[in-house]
């Protein structure tokens, strides 16, 4: 990792306390669902966006960023790859802060879309794991 993209991901996790996670799971077994429960017990404020759930961490669930009220500072993605750019398009639209591809997720179309519109962008990292090397750090 270069230092730019250290900061990067130093800068989303001390700035980003809205986080959509995008592709949520209510199933345990799931790494989107170990991963939201995680930034829910970190403080963060969790909003689960699948359309296919009702409740995800004990958090209602979205069917769409666009349908999230309010405001969102991160878009985090637990998607296929090649599902990733309608949703940095939606992050986009939406005001976002920054986007973030978790591990195995890449989309260098997509980043450089997010970064072009002024977005933050981390790809093929893990949050949780970011999450925690930072806290070590600090």
């Amino acid at each position: 990792m270069n230092k730019s993209e250290r900061e990067t991901i130093q800068q989303i996790l001390a700035d980003c306390r809205t986080i959509a996670v995008v592709g949520a799971s209510s199933n345990p077994a799931r790494a989107s669902n170990h991963v939201a429960a995680y930034m829910k017990a970190q403080g963060y404020r969790v909003i689960p966006v699948n359309p296919n759930e009702q409740t995800v961490i004990g958090e209602p669930a979205h069917p769409s960023l666009t349908a999230v009220p309010g405001a969102i500072d991160l878009v985090d993605i637990f998607r296929k790859s090649e599902d990733v750019l309608p949703i940095v398009e939606e992050a986009i639209a939406r005001g976002a802060k920054a986007v973030w591809m978790q591990e195995g997720v890449v989309n260098e179309a997509a980043a450089q879309r997010a970064r072009d519109a002024g977005l933050a962008v981390v790809m093929d990292r893990c949050w949780l794991k970011a999450h925690v090397a930072w806290q070590s750090h600090e």
